[in-house]
C-alpha cells in the first residue's frame, strides 16, 4: 500500500468514526433497535435454584426440564408442553409428568432447522408455528405426540430483521393474530405489518390490521370470561434509565398505542413527537406501566384453582430484563392485579435471576399447566421451571 493510499484509508476511517459518533450522540433514536445480541449462561442447577430463586411463602419452584434457548410455551390437550427454541431453530415437546416427580418425563424434537420459530398455537388438530418470515400449520396428533404431513404455509412475506420474534394466537373470535415488532428503536415504518398486531382467517386469508403503535408486543392473550385482549409492549431506548415505561396494554380493534410519536401516557417522543399532537391525543395509554427497560414478554391469566384466591384472575408477566440500563432491572416474573375501578397493582412473584447485576436467568414466557402450576421459560440458562402451591 502506497503512503498516499494509507493516508486516504486513515482519513476515511477517522471520518466514518466521527460520523458514527455524531449520529450516536445526536440521533440515538435509530440505535438500540433490537436490544442486545442473545446471551446464554450456564445451565440452571438445583443448587442455584435453591440459593437464588425466590417465590412467595407456600410456593415451591423446581426445574421442570432443560431446553436450550427456551422461549414460548404451549400445553397440548394431553398435558405435554411445547417449547419454541427460537435461536437454535427448534420446537420441542416435553412429556407430561406422569410419575409426579415435578419434572418432565422426557423430551422429543418436533421440528428442527426452522427459521427462528417463536409463536405456536394448537387448534382443531392443527399446530400453527410462526417463523421469522412466515406462518405455517401442520397436523398434530396430541396422543401420539407426532406431526403428520407436509407443513402448509399460510402467511408469507413476513418482514424479517429488527425485532425478530413473531408471536401468534387464536382469539375467542376464531381469528389468527400475529404480532410483529418494529424494525428500529424508533422510526416511521414503511411496512404496515411492523409495530402492529394483524389478524387473519385460519387459512391465512382476510388480512386485517387490528392494532397499531405497538413497538414490540412479544406477548398477548385474552382474559377468560370477558374476552378482552391484553399485550405487553417494550418501550424505546436511549431516553435514560427510568423512561419510558414498558407497558401492559388492553388491545381494542383499531386502537393506536402511541409509538413512535408518544411514550407511556401520551408523552411526546423527543425524536418523532413534534407535529403529531393529533396522533398523540387519540393514542391509548397503557393499562399498566412497568418499569423502564424491564422488557415484559410472555403473559398469561391465572385461570386455574390450585393457587390461592388472591392470584385467580391475575396476569403473570415474564420480565426478560434490561440490557441498556446503568443498573439492571426486570429479570423476574410479576403478578399484575386488575381492579374493577380500572386501577392495577404489580407484585413480584418470582425473583432472584438478577442480584447485584449478576444474572443467572432471563424469564421469557409463563403458562398455566393442567395441574394448576405455573411454568416459566428461561432462554438464558435454557430452562423451564415449575412453580406449584404447596400451602
Amino acid at each position: 500500500m502506497t503512503p498516499r493510499l494509507k493516508w486516504i484509508v486513515l482519513v476515511g476511517a477517522i471520518l466514518i468514526a466521527a460520523m458514527y459518533t455524531v449520529r450516536r450522540l445526536y440521533y440515538p433514536a435509530w440505535f438500540g433497535s433490537v436490544g442486545a445480541a442473545p446471551e446464554y449462561g450456564p445451565q440452571m442447577t438445583d443448587e442455584t435454584i435453591a440459593n437464588r430463586l425466590r417465590v412467595p411463602p407456600g410456593f415451591k419452584i423446581g426445574l421442570y426440564a432443560g431446553a436450550s434457548a427456551a422461549r414460548l410455551l404451549r400445553f397440548t390437550s394431553t398435558g405435554d408442553l411445547l417449547v419454541s427454541q427460537t435461536n437454535i431453530g427448534k420446537v420441542s415437546l416435553l412429556e407430561h409428568d406422569a410419575n409426579g416427580d415435578g419434572k418432565a418425563d422426557g423430551s422429543k424434537t418436533l421440528f428442527d432447522n426452522l427459521s427462528a420459530p417463536h409463536g405456536m398455537v394448537l387448534h382443531d388438530g392443527w399446530l400453527y408455528i410462526a417463523e421469522g418470515n412466515a406462518i405455517f400449520r401442520v397436523r398434530f396428533d396430541a396422543d401420539k405426540r407426532t406431526v403428520d404431513g407436509k407443513p402448509e404455509y399460510i402467511v408469507r412475506d413476513v418482514p424479517v430483521g429488527g425485532h425478530g420474534t413473531r408471536t401468534i394466537g387464536i382469539g375467542p373470535d376464531g381469528w389468527l393474530y400475529l404480532s410483529i415488532g418494529s424494525s428500529c428503536n424508533v422510526c416511521i415504518e414503511d411496512n404496515p405489518r411492523r409495530a402492529a398486531i394483524t389478524r387473519f382467517h385460519l387459512d391465512g386469508s382476510g388480512e386485517e390490521r387490528y392494532a397499531t403503535g405497538l413497538r414490540n408486543s412479544v406477548g398477548f392473550t385474552w382474559q377468560p370470561g370477558s374476552g378482552a385482549m391484553y399485550a405487553t409492549d417494550n418501550g424505546r431506548d436511549w431516553l435514560g434509565d427510568d423512561f419510558p415505561p414498558c407497558e401492559l396494554n388492553r388491545i381494542v380493534q383499531g386502537g393506536f398505542y402511541g409509538w413512535p410519536f408518544a411514550n407511556g401516557n401520551r408523552v411526546p417522543d423527543p425524536d418523532f413527537g413534534n407535529e403529531h399532537a393529533e396522533d398523540i391525543a387519540v393514542s391509548i395509554p397503557p393499562a399498566h406501566a412497568f418499569g423502564a427497560h424491564v422488557a415484559p414478554l410472555g403473559l398469561t391469566f391465572y385461570d386455574a384453582q390450585a393457587f390461592p384466591e388472591k392470584y385467580r384472575g391475575a396476569i403473570f408477566v415474564a420480565q426478560h430484563g434490561s440490557w441498556n440500563r446503568s443498573k439492571k432491572s426486570g429479570y423476574k416474573v410479576v403478578a399484575v392485579f386488575l381492579h374493577s375501578d380500572g386501577s392495577t397493582q404489580e407484585e413480584d412473584f418470582l425473583t432472584g435471576f438478577e442480584r447485584d447485576d449478576n444474572v443467572v436467568g432471563r424469564p421469557v414466557d409463563v403458562a398455566v399447566g393442567p395441574d394448576g402450576a405455573l411454568y416459566v421459560s428461561d432462554d438464558y440458562s435454557g430452562s423451564v421451571y415449575r412453580i406449584a402451591y404447596t400451602g
